[in-house]
């Protein structure tokens, strides 16, 4: 490393950070002005609104945001440096367009791992203090009541019930249908399924229907105990979720329910796939961006502002778009969150090939 790649390395990350607190300090005035009435009506204490809700912020939407940062970063200060005619004077001391991507390659592996890092562990962490803190005071979005519940508790057992009150941990009306292959081999009614701990459930008023070939037994009682493997949490896991585990917990939920035999776990695997791919985008981000703006160009620095911040809309759109037709069926969880990289990483490498000529 010379002195030239830690110049374009300060540059790079100096002028990253201060986009952030730029543009975030905006979005927290903007936002704190939208739930001010909120914090009043509620009599939200200020330490609460600082720790539970705006210190969680500043890292979700660092991380969410993070390739529009990226981008706009290395467009504002390699514009600069090329309306300056620095690059010029690079090259003339011999240094190569490959060479000149060294310092821009280890500022994005620096923010690759940053990135994963807050993404993987800390963001799933500090989002549920913010999410508990919206629900409290600003937007109520939980519920302690699950109506029609039906999932696949293990391989072959699957599991209804037609409502359930987390806080109490009852439900009403449910069936245990076990399967072989794609035969009903057993189904178990109850008027009411409690919860006990360690996956111990209590029906009450059952009836039990055993199927032998062409044969029926049946079996009623008022009590019944059986081990189920879930607990009342799960029972209310919702999409919204998936944010609010790091990723080993997503690993771990998405084999555990494939072992159920569980087909709804297509947010989680959006998720967990987006966990590598968004922070994977730094790379490609960075090199679209020294590819667009290390020639001195006429219209300077505005001209290419003005095309990163569409390529970057664009990018976003792309992504919530797919993750969308993933969710729905459309396509695999996989490409979903790693197709718009594949585009972007399509349109980079030409451009980058015609640069370094």
């Amino acid at each position: 490393m010379k002195k030239l790649d830690f110049y374009i390395i300060k540059k790079f990350l100096g002028t990253f950070f201060f986009s952030i607190v730029l543009i975030l300090s905006i979005g927290i005035v903007f936002d704190l002005t939208e739930k001010m009435d909120d914090f009043f009506e509620n009599s939200v204490p200020l330490r609460e609104i600082i720790f539970e809700y705006y210190l969680p912020f500043i890292p979700y939407y660092m991380n969410m945001f993070s390739s529009l940062f990226i981008f706009i970063s290395v467009i504002f200060f390699t514009s600069k440096l090329a309306g300056n005619s620095e690059i010029i004077a690079m090259h003339a001391t011999g240094m190569s367009y490959h060479r000149l991507m060294v310092p821009y390659a280890f500022s994005a592996a620096l923010l690759f791992a940053l990135s994963m890092f807050l993404g993987g562990w800390v963001i799933p962490k500090s989002s549920k203090h913010m999410l508990a803190f919206t629900d409290k005071y600003i937007e109520h979005f939980t519920s302690e009541n699950a109506r029609n519940i039906q999932l696949a508790v293990q391989p072959g057992t699957v599991l209804y019930i037609e409502s359930f009150q987390r806080q109490a941990g009852i439900g009403y009306r449910c069936s245990i249908e076990q399967f072989e292959g794609k035969t009903l081999v057993q189904r178990t009614t109850a008027d009411r399924i409690y919860y006990d701990s360690l996956e111990y459930w209590h029906l009450t008023n059952y009836t039990q229907r055993t199927f032998t070939g062409m044969r029926e037994s049946l079996e009623r009682g008022d009590r019944k105990d059986i081990i189920l493997p879930i607990v009342p949490d799960e029972l209310f896991i919702t999409a919204q979720q998936a944010q609010q585990m790091t990723i080993p917990e997503l690993r771990h939920y998405m084999e555990r329910q494939r072992q159920r035999g569980s087909g709804n776990v297509k947010a989680f695997e959006v998720e967990y796939h987006k966990r590598w791919a968004s922070p994977l985008g730094a790379f490609i981000m960075t090199l679209l961006g020294v590819t667009m703006s290390s020639r001195k160009v006429r219209g300077g620095m505005g001209k290419n502002l003005g095309i990163g911040i569409v390529l970057t809309a664009l990018y976003i759109l792309f992504s919530t778009v797919s993750t969308t037709f993933s969710v729905n069926n459309v396509m695999s969880p996989f490409l979903a969150a790693w197709l718009p990289n594949f585009v972007f990483l399509a349109v980079s490498v030409p451009l980058y090939m015609r640069a370094s000529k």
